[in-house]
């Protein structure tokens, strides 16, 4: 009687968890190799993840809306469609375990332990609410020998119901809690889970990086005229509309080659210098939520590849496309506040990358110009670039170079290249 168990995936770099969303499947139902059984969420992307193998499902360890550990077994498979589910809850059975590698292995399954008795009617409310036998373990008894009883067990539900926002550790800050006046006329709605997952990254970032930011006002003059006179036909030919953003993209790639020290990740106190250059751009996605899709090998790409990569991930992105692959491997971010007619902002670095840059809106101003014949006053198209990176691996020298780097790429912009 061999049993498959499918283990929680890895869906990305530095992605150590995910929810649950949805079971495509129900305990009992016969299942076929390749079929979608549940559908995983991180704060980057949503996947349907297919069965590796056919059989009966005999047991889902988790339910919807559940934030499960890379690693953790979500499902059972009877690979012969004949064991129940009370032996497959049998401690110590040993079981085959489909790792992140598609290999077959054999682990030890245990069945969560407590050393305190508790009453059937208790372990029924407790199943119904899903309290964890964890949890339940911290609830005082009162009962005969410090037993928890029935009212032991509401009473904890409704203090629970009680607490009107929390703030816990791995949420939104430092194990506190905090309890915020509502009036009548507020309207109070949970965090989605995008949002939850995105508040968790960045609060992470903040804690994990020590923040700098450097700003740099750049000319890009000769670049918004050459697209402005060019970008009719780049549609015309390659069937692309030539936004700002792939220029961007290109300067950036090309510094990064300039300066490999920024194209890094950091693991503990390892600094790894990355190979190639993927770059991811931030999408305001229509709820206001945010995704990085990462645009591969960015530097070996010209403008109609990279103009062709970013429009079709972007796409995918508020259309809920994109793939585990489309927002992983990213070693530098860029987020264009120009966007939304921002001069300039300070973003929060992209773990565990050690950089990222925002674009400005691009504005006219009256600006000293400097010739042979002398310095005169002229309209200019302006905007600021602004860099925040990790300290503990950038210094200002350093960033201020590549920002400069940057710049100069824009300032110089070729007006007589073709595409």
């Amino acid at each position: 009687m061999a049993n498959f168990n499918i283990i929680m995936p890895k869906l990305g770099e530095s992605v150590e968890e995910a929810t649950i969303t949805k079971w495509f499947v129900n305990v009992g139902d016969t299942i076929e190799e390749d079929q979608p059984i549940v559908e995983l969420a991180t704060d980057k992307v949503d996947s349907e993840i297919p069965s590796p193998v056919e059989g009966k499902v005999i047991k889902l360890n988790y339910k919807e809306n559940d934030l499960v550990a890379v690693g953790e077994i979500i499902a059972v498979i009877s690979l012969d469609g004949e064991v129940s589910e009370n032996e497959v809850d049998h401690n110590n059975e040993e079981e085959q375990t489909l790792n992140t590698e598609g290999k077959k292995e054999a682990v030890k399954t245990k069945k969560e332990k407590t050393l305190r008795f508790y009453s059937p009617l208790v372990k029924t409310i407790v199943k119904k609410e899903g309290i964890s036998i964890k949890e339940l373990d911290e609830i005082e008894g009162t009962g005969a020998n410090a037993r928890v009883s029935k009212n032991d067990v509401l009473k904890y539900l409704e203090n629970r119901k009680e607490e009107v926002i929390t703030i816990s550790e791995g949420s939104i800050a430092n194990n506190r809690k905090q309890n915020i006046a509502v009036s009548t006329s507020d309207r109070v709605v949970p965090m989605s889970r995008m949002r939850k997952l995105i508040a968790d990254h960045m609060l992470m970032s903040v804690k994990t990086s020590a923040h700098v930011t450097s700003v740099i006002e750049v000319d890009v003059t000769e670049m918004v005229l050459w697209r402005k006179k060019i970008k009719d036909e780049f549609l015309r030919k390659f069937g692309q509309k030539l936004t700002y953003m792939p220029i961007f993209t290109e300067a950036v790639a090309k510094a990064l080659r300039d300066f490999p020290q920024v194209n890094a990740s950091t693991d503990g106190e390892n600094i790894i210098f990355r190979s190639e250059v993927n770059v991811g751009i931030a999408v305001a996605l229509p709820d206001w939520n945010l995704i990085v899709p990462v645009v591969k090998n960015a530097d070996q790409k010209n403008l109609v590849g990279l103009a062709t990569d970013i429009n079709t991930l972007a796409l995918n992105a508020r259309e809920n496309k994109l793939s585990p692959d489309d927002v992983t491997g990213g070693t530098f971010s860029i987020t264009n506040f120009g966007t939304f007619n921002n001069l300039m902002g300070t973003p929060v670095i992209n773990q565990p990358q050690v950089a990222i840059i925002a674009t400005g809106a691009i504005v006219k101003k009256s600006s000293v110009v400097e010739t042979d014949e002398g310095d005169f006053l002229a309209i200019r198209h302006k905007m600021y670039l602004s860099l925040s990176y990790d300290h503990r691996i950038v210094d200002g020298a350093l960033g201020g170079a590549f920002l400069q780097q940057v710049a100069l790429y824009l300032e110089n912009f070729d007006t007589n290249r073709t595409v």
